[in-house]
């Protein structure tokens, strides 16, 4: 046949994967896309789409090593994993709501008298949970380059020891703001794009909170392709999803597909801070968890 084999032995399928603890929202996300996709690959043999969900990345790398999955999209310290454990290719950066990149912003309410990242020794720090980028791994990273020790607590009461940060997981961008606002805990941080929206930091809050650090900017999201894939199949899919955002047949597909407003081509910035990301999660892996 001259391709490698996809999934379930098939070289005509392409076969997308999303790691996801709602698969029948993201089905319905993902599926549009592939089905715009696929009838724009059958000169390379491409004539059937499939959606593959894994529950964790663990899952989804598995899926990778065994080709079960061809194309996935993953936030960009997933992607990053993904790349560390089975040599997932970044193939494209991905634009949503006309963003492709953003910050960590830690802040405080100005009545706290924490001014800086040091400052939070001894004191508490809202996060969202360890699947986010922006609100976890990041986080972490920023603590760690500035010789902060990260202490995992139960709950927003919890009392953290002297010398390090003590951290929970507020599950959401709002509980991680109100949490901030009502005293709950010293600190929080989320993504810079999460900051400016007023349903995730209402302005009323906003008002009361300073930014005392924010993180390099770094990829939004990633489309990554398996290692092994055709060469003529993956340049198809990429030039495929970059001419995507100029095709009105496209539109209602990408709204879909997370809000994405348009596919980018790595630059050196990009690929610059996922390297600077990839060392960060080694080092969360290592020395937090």
């Amino acid at each position: 046949m001259g391709f490698p084999a996809h999934a379930s032995e098939d070289a005509h399928v392409l076969v997308l994967g999303r790691i996801s603890d709602d698969p029948n929202a993201h089905y319905a996300q993902l599926k549009p896309l592939l089905d715009y996709v696929v009838p724009r690959m059958r000169d390379v043999g491409i004539t059937e789409g499939r959606v593959l969900m894994a529950r964790d990345a663990q899952q989804m790398a598995s899926y990778l090593r065994r080709n079960r999955v061809d194309w996935v999209t993953e936030t960009a310290s997933t992607a990053v994993q993904l790349q560390q454990r089975v040599a997932a290719r970044p193939l494209l950066l991905t634009e949503r709501n006309g963003v492709s990149s953003y910050r960590t912003v830690f802040f405080v309410r100005k009545d706290r008298p924490i001014s800086s990242l040091r400052d939070l020794r001894g004191h508490t720090l809202a996060l969202q949970s360890t699947a986010s980028t922006s609100a976890y791994m990041v986080p972490m990273t920023e603590l760690l380059d500035a010789h902060l020790s990260p202490e995992i607590l139960l709950a927003p009461s919890d009392v953290p020891s002297e010398d390090r940060v003590g951290y929970v997981f507020a599950r959401s961008e709002l509980n991680i703001a109100s949490w901030v606002h009502k005293g709950m805990v010293d600190a929080g941080a989320l993504s810079s794009v999460d900051w400016d929206d007023p349903q995730r930091v209402p302005d009323a809050f906003r008002s009361d909170f300073r930014v005392i650090h924010q993180s390099h900017s770094y990829p939004r999201a990633l489309e990554l392709v398996r290692a092994g894939m055709e060469p003529r199949v993956e340049a198809r899919l990429r030039e495929v999803l970059l001419q995507a955002a100029d095709d009105p047949a496209a539109r209602d597909a990408l709204k879909l597909f997370f809000n994405t407003s348009r596919f980018l081509a790595l630059d050196r910035d990009s690929e610059r801070a996922l390297e600077v990301l990839k060392k960060g999660v080694q080092r969360v892996r290592a020395e937090v968890e």
